[in-house]
């Protein structure tokens, strides 16, 4: 297990922001977290691209954390813009993950197709946007979890090969 992951969590929710509904995803996501990683820094902001770029910088740039995962805002609907404030803060994207997520989403709901969640790295911090429904981040989490280790160290520079080992290696 790689040493003192450290993540934030950021849900982008009007209403949660709000107070109106009770914000379910962040607890999921830090559940799924325990024992796993850190959790530096969790909040919740109303659907404000720059409001949101504001805080990927912050948790990226300042507290450094290894991984910051968002919550909310990847549909379709006008005010939907989590991709884009993650767009707008990587250097790189890692369209594999969320790809992934997608797949195995799609054995679950066919609304998965909708989804317009990014990866992608600023720095040396991982980004992944995450569905705003509590059951689908834990289904999410469960296929990104098994790399997670592997994903931190290599952006911390402390591994190199990405082939999977095998038996006869």
């Amino acid at each position: 297990m790689t040493e003192n992951i450290r993540v934030a969590i950021l849900i982008s929710s009007d209403k949660g922001a709000k107070g109106e509904r009770e914000e379910l995803s962040g607890p999921a996501i830090a559940a799924k977290l325990q024992g796993l990683a850190e959790v530096a820094a969790q909040e919740v902001v109303p659907d404000e691209k720059e409001l949101l770029t504001d805080r990927l910088i912050d948790y990226a740039d300042r507290l450094k954390v290894d991984i910051i995962f968002t919550s909310g805002g990847t549909g379709l609907a006008p005010r939907d813009i989590t991709p884009e404030a993650t767009l707008a803060v990587c250097d790189r994207m890692v369209p594999g993950i969320t790809d992934a997520m997608r797949l195995k989403s799609l054995e679950v709901t066919d609304r998965a197709m909708l989804s317009r969640a990014v990866s992608g790295v600023r720095g040396r911090t991982l980004i992944i946007n995450l569905p705003g429904s509590p059951k689908a981040v834990r289904e999410c989490l469960d296929v990104f979890l098994p790399v997670m280790d592997h994903a931190v160290e290599t952006l911390r520079g402390e591994a190199y090969e990405c082939a999977a080992p095998t038996k006869d290696h």
